[in-house]
Order: structure tokens, then C-alpha cells, then sequence
């Protein structure tokens, strides 16, 4: 089972069992389905997207950003790891009338795909995808699923300088890469000054996402903290 899996699949069952519908509810915060994290972000980059275009977002929880997207006319295919979001995500489309075509697929394992989109967007993900290669290789197939002057659209979490990271967390501040203690001996496992650790958050500073996202063949267009839109590098725009 790979570092990723267990935490989002007890937090989807939880959810489920419990009622709630995003990922926020878990923590008692004050976001709806319907005012999610990333809205406010959404709603300011939708002029630069192309009206009615077809957009691929990976790691899409219980949906809220694919039913908004889906709501403003878009055609949305969405995936996420756990059954049990899609599960949730489907229910919500139903409710507020809106198509998107949900499926289960752990976007580190994605098969190679031929369809390209106008937009992949990724909301919250990408701080659970914390080790160089799962990146790279999430990277890579958002650079070969957009089409030529197509946008990624990013909401990430970030290095926070107020963060703190105590008890069974640690933080490398040289990668980004937020660790927490464990007894599994996973192939994922890292063994830190005689400690077990498994990778579980990167956060970033703005600058190490600009350069991990350049490297990956994307040319950053604007970015707000881990608010970003980026292109494929040398698309005339």
C-alpha cells in the first residue's frame, strides 16, 4: 500500500459513514461543498479558460470543483483514489444537476491516455504526492493531457512559516517534504536518525514550486502562493 492510501481512504469511510461531503468537514472547518477552498481562485481564472471546454481534474475528493466547473457549462472527467469519495462526489453531481464524468484512479498509477483537455485542474492534491518521482510522473501526464494552449490550474498547500510540525511530524526543510512517524514498513518508508517515517505532505515555498513545475516542461503564467495557472512551456499566449 503506498504512504498515500490509507489516511484518504479512512478519511472518505469516516466521511461517508458520517454524512459529510468535503474533505473540511473532517476537521470542523467552516467551508461548505458549495464554498469550497479553492473557489474564490476558480471564479478569478475562469475568463482565461475556454467557454464550455473540457477539463480533467485528478484527485477530486467528494467533487465540489468539478460540480462548480460542470455547473459553468464545462465538460468534466474527475478521479480520485477512494471509492468512497466518488461515491459521494456522484450523490452531489445528482443533487445540483450537473454532468461529470467521476471514475476511481490513483493518479500516480494512471495508464497513458490519448485524451488531451483545456484545463487540468488539481485542488489540493498535489501536497499529498510528496515523493520526487510519484511528482514527476503526476507532472508528466498533466503536461501530455493538456491540449497545446490548454491551462493547469493549481491550488496547493504551501510552507507556512507558522506551521508547526511537533509529535510524530517532521519537516525537511531542504525538500519540502513533511514526514510523519510510523510503525509500517512500507517500500515508501524512510528510516530518519533511527526513526521510521512515511512521506506525507510536501509544502513548498513558491519559488521551489515555480522551479519543480519548470523542470516539469510548465511555464507558470501567474501564482498566488500555491495559487497558480501554468501552460506548457513556449505556447505563444
Amino acid at each position: 500500500m503506498r504512504y498515500y492510501y490509507a489516511e484518504h481512504q479512512d478519511a472518505y469511510r469516516r466521511l461517508l459513514r458520517e454524512g459529510m461531503t468535503q474533505w473540511n468537514d473532517l476537521f470542523g472547518e467552516s467551508w461548505t461543498f458549495d464554498d469550497f477552498p479553492n473557489r474564490a481562485f476558480l471564479e478569478s481564472v475562469l475568463g482565461r479558460l475556454v467557454a464550455g471546454g473540457e477539463v480533467l481534474e485528478y484527485g477530486c475528493g467528494t467533487g465540489p470543483a468539478a460540480c462548480f466547473l460542470a455547473g459553468r457549462g464545462f465538460r468534466v472527467d474527475a478521479v480520485d483514489l477512494i471509492p468512497e469519495a466518488i461515491a459521494v462526489a456522484r450523490r452531489m453531481a445528482r443533487e445540483r444537476g450537473v454532468k461529470v464524468n467521476f471514475g476511481v484512479q490513483d493518479v500516480c498509477a494512471s495508464p497513458p491516455g490519448s485524451k488531451r483537455y483545456d484545463v487540468v485542474l488539481d485542488s489540493y492534491c498535489l501536497q499529498s504526492i510528496v515523493t520526487d518521482a510519484d511528482r514527476a510522473k503526476v507532472l508528466r501526464a498533466v503536461r501530455e493531457r493538456l491540449k497545446p494552449n490548454g491551462y493547469y490550474v493549481l491550488s496547493t498547500a504551501m510552507y507556512d512559516p507558522d506551521r508547526v510540525y511537533d509529535g510524530e511530524f517532521r519537516y525537511d526543510a531542504r525538500t519540502g517534504i513533511c514526514y510523519q512517524e510510523t510503525s509500517v514498513r512500507s517500500p515508501d518508508a524512510v528510516q530518519l536518525d533511527g526513526t521510521w517515517y512515511l512521506p506525507h505532505r510536501r509544502h513548498l515555498r513558491p519559488d521551489a514550486l515555480r522551479t519543480e513545475l519548470a523542470a516539469a516542461g510548465l511555464h507558470v503564467i501567474e501564482q498566488d502562493g500555491g495559487n497558480v495557472v501554468a501552460g506548457l512551456t513556449y505556447q505563444a499566449r
